[in-house]
């Protein structure tokens, strides 16, 4: 997998604009979040806003979606940020701050090595799971594929 990363998509349709007071506490915890992520074992790259820390100006999906969008070296290396450390406290609140999706709202797909991937596929890759379900071009935790296209048992 070393010629490979691993890109990651995700939306949350908010509650409430984020200078709500009601999402003071989710705004708060962005900062220590993301540089959590930041100095994970085999993050790679995270988007941020022009002139921002964070990606939340970046609104492709309309004003109320914010977007996480993130490369990590392996599967198993966004899995342990994601559930294995103290993102998974905040993770677990994210109905007091949005909307519960009924759609698929994470997308995962694998990447050249060194390549940054753009807002516009990120998008294109969700959509795609949401019309195709998963494959190798874009799927989840649940059903992953490895960079050559093999799907993994979980």
């Amino acid at each position: 997998m070393h010629g490979h990363h691993l890109a990651q998509f995700n939306v949350g349709t908010l509650k409430s604009p984020l200078d709500d007071p009601r999402l003071s506490e989710f705004v708060a915890l962005l900062e220590p979040v993301n540089a959590l992520a930041d100095a994970a074992p085999g993050f790679v790259w995270r988007l941020v806003g022009e002139g921002a820390d964070d990606a939340t100006g970046v609104q492709p999906m309309g004003p109320d979606v914010i977007i996480n969008y993130s490369v990590w070296e392996t599967r198993a290396a966004l899995w342990d940020f994601v559930y294995r450390s103290a993102h998974l406290e905040v993770l677990r609140r994210r109905r007091e701050w949005f909307q519960r999706h009924v759609e698929s709202h994470l997308v995962l797909w694998w990447i050249t090595a060194g390549r940054t991937p753009t807002v516009e596929e990120g998008v294109e890759r969700l959509a795609t799971l949401r019309a195709q379900g998963p494959s190798p071009r874009a799927f989840t935790f649940r059903e992953s594929y490895t960079p050559e296209g093999v799907l993994v048992h979980s």
